[in-house]
């Protein structure tokens, strides 16, 4: 089954997009409730946000389904990554804001997620994997981006308050290089356009917490993003204008770290 798109590119960089994804096969959506058959907890137009990273010579990874089927972000365990905090887990039975995904009933059994894990989330994992190995054997270290995108104006049931503009995650630095962490931060101070915090609420998921071995060669990084930044949070539409300035940015920021990944 086709779920997800390889672009094999020449840098040593993959953008890994686990929450792109909007697909839901109908007997599932048939399940749900009629706003989760919606997908609302897309990170819409990331794929949109990041078509610069193939000009960069980037490696990039979307999955066509979406996190309701199986969250790519989290270990096929479902261990939190997040202990005492309110989450959403492997096969989401809550939204973002608390609220069901399933109707009355309806939620998946375990063997329902174990198959879901084995159709969607290992192929994932395998290719991913695979990549990460071959841009490490052709340029000896790779750099792994994971671009993530939230409705950050209010989400009370995962944080407190308002989510800052950029939220910068390294595992509290143990995914990657200090070198690395240390200019992507000098990055974003230079700017003044967005605000931005380095591992507040989100540290980085799964991926960047599994595969991030700076000292095996690869320096994985999670940039979660305000969806306010790039699109109407109402509507989801994109906003090319309100966008443009944050592409700007995200360029800067992986050309630096890919050179500083490079240096080591």
């Amino acid at each position: 089954m086709d779920t997800f798109e390889l672009h094999r590119g020449t840098a040593a960089l993959l953008v890994s997009l686990p929450h792109d994804g909007s697909r839901i096969p109908e007997q599932l959506a048939e399940r749900m409730t009629p706003v989760a058959r919606t997908a609302p907890d897309t990170d819409w137009h990331v794929s949109r946000l990041y078509a610069f990273a193939r000009q960069l010579g980037a490696s990039v990874l979307v999955p066509r389904y979406s996190r309701y089927v199986v969250d790519l972000n989290r270990s096929s365990d479902d261990v939190s990554l997040y202990p005492g905090q309110n989450t959403t887990g492997l096969c989401p039975a809550v939204r973002f804001n608390g609220e069901p995904v399933y109707l009355d009933g309806q939620a998946p059994t375990q063997a329902e997620i174990t198959d879901r894990v084995r159709r969607y989330w290992q192929p994932y994992h395998d290719a991913l994997q695979a990549e990460l190995e071959r841009l490490v054997s052709a340029h000896g270290r790779a750099l792994l981006w994971e671009g993530h995108s939230i409705r950050g104006s209010e989400l009370p049931f995962l944080f407190p308050g308002r989510l800052p503009d950029l939220n910068l995650g390294t595992a509290d630095g143990a995914s990657c290089s200090p070198q690395v962490q240390l200019g992507l931060e000098a990055v974003l101070g230079e700017q003044r356009e967005f605000d931005w915090v380095a591992n507040g609420r989100f540290k980085g998921g799964y991926i960047t917490r599994h595969y991030g071995a700076p000292a095996k060669g690869v320096d994985a990084v999670q940039l979660e993003i305000s969806q306010r930044c790039y699109m109407d949070e109402d509507s989801t539409r994109y906003l090319p204008e309100r966008a443009a300035p944050l592409q700007r940015l995200l360029e800067d920021l992986l050309v630096n770290a890919l050179a500083m990944t490079a240096q080591r």
